[in-house]
């Protein structure tokens, strides 16, 4: 019997080593990364420049603590400043934790005005993380279900709605911020319409709010752009990262610009491990291979390329309702469950995940080439068109 808590539905795999888009299993078998990690490791497994950087980071300083200044923690917060035009930077470990100090922050800023109860608009089919306010933000019962009481001061409004957003605007006095993710991951790959972030930054502009982007998953050149928001010609108030930002080193980071950048002083959040020279030494190194071997713009290539396969394969084919994504975050949506097709992939040599139930999610590594495009497509055509020939259970 394992002693590890039984918190994870765990497939029936483990892996030994990688290399590039490839993982090895304890038997040999070799499978094709379409999901690097829940979109955490950018640089696939084993990137020879990363690894020495790291091993050398290692055999010279891990971790000193937040009481002394860190020469790496600082050079990161200017690199991700320079690329991002934010501020300031607080780093954690965790997408979570980066959006609980965000939290924080809108929190603080609505005492700072003087609002005793600050509340901050959330989104539907949202996931910002598990935490007791993060999983209060979160738009998913599922996820929230025999965790309450929740915390309170969220507002929930539809995702991509601009109206539902300047409903509560005149009829809410107590809201300070609205936090949104540009591409709800979890919640099925949804990707915003155009205008929708001009049209948030606009709302919060006319009533003093945060605007607070949760790039959690979709940062770190997954889409094309350093970060998803600068895509639409907008630039927010706090920002979150985690997931891709030292490629499978836990990191968080939460920005700051503007008349959110100094709100916080000393005493006001912190973190033991957070922003440690050793997470800093792997984020510094990340960045700078993304940008030397252009694999922002490899992800919209490689990402265009699997989506527009997908669309001429499936476009009018009853049960697919939708391909979508930007860069290298890619949705299959089903008219049906599809949970099933994980093991299917699995026995394939594919490793892939399913969202919100009926969508199939796809975040390769930046490294994706056509080739490994290729593959993945020759695995996962076949693998959909088993699930749809599949006949579903008729409702009583």
């Amino acid at each position: 019997m394992s002693h590890v808590m039984n918190t994870y539905a765990r497939l029936p795999v483990s892996f030994t080593r990688g290399e590039g888009v490839w993982l090895w299993d304890t038997e040999g078998k070799r499978y094709l990364d379409a999901l690097s990690g829940i979109a955490v490791c950018g640089l696939g497994h084993c990137h020879p420049r990363f690894t020495a950087e790291l091993q050398a980071q290692v055999a010279t300083l891990v971790h000193t603590s937040n009481l002394y200044g860190i020469p790496h923690q600082e050079t990161l917060a200017d690199r991700l400043a320079t690329l991002s035009g934010m501020d300031r930077v607080f780093f954690c470990n965790s997408g979570c934790e980066a959006n609980e100090a965000a939290i924080k922050l809108a929190r603080y800023y609505g005492h700072q005005k003087s609002i005793d109860s600050p509340a901050i608009v959330v989104m539907e089919h949202a996931f910002h993380g598990r935490t007791m306010a993060t999983l209060s933000a979160t738009g998913s019962r599922k996820v929230q279900a025999g965790f309450e009481p929740l915390v309170s001061g969220f507002v929930r409004v539809p995702y991509d709605d601009l109206e539902a957003v300047r409903r509560v605007a005149e009829s809410n006095r107590q809201v300070v911020a609205v936090l949104v993710e540009l591409i709800q991951g979890e919640g099925g790959i949804h990707v915003c319409s155009e205008g929708y972030l001009k049209g948030l930054r606009e709302i919060c502009d006319a009533h003093g709010w945060l605007l607070m982007l949760d790039e959690v998953q979709s940062g770190m050149g997954r889409t094309g752009q350093w970060f998803a928001f600068q895509h639409a010609g907008i630039k927010p108030d706090v920002m979150t990262l985690a997931k891709g930002l030292a490629n499978g080193v836990p990191i968080g980071a939460c920005l700051t610009a503007g008349h959110a950048a100094e709100l916080f002083k000393p005493g006001n959040h912190g973190s033991t491990f957070g922003g440690n020279p050793l997470a800093c030494a792997a984020a510094l190194s990340n960045l700078a291979i993304i940008e030397d071997e252009r694999l922002m713009a490899n992800a919209t290539t490689v990402g265009d390329y699997i989506r527009d396969q997908l669309r001429q394969r499936f476009t009018g084919v009853n049960g697919v309702r939708s391909v979508r994504g930007r860069g290298l975050m890619i949705g299959i949506e089903l008219d049906r469950p599809c949970k099933g097709i994980v093991e299917t992939a699995l026995a394939a040599g594919l490793l892939l995940n399913v969202t919100a139930d009926t969508v199939i999610r796809l975040l390769p590594p930046l490294i994706f080439s056509r080739k490994d495009a290729d593959h993945l497509l020759e695995i996962i055509i076949p693998l959909i068109q088993q699930v749809l020939a599949t006949p579903q259970p008729v409702a009583a």
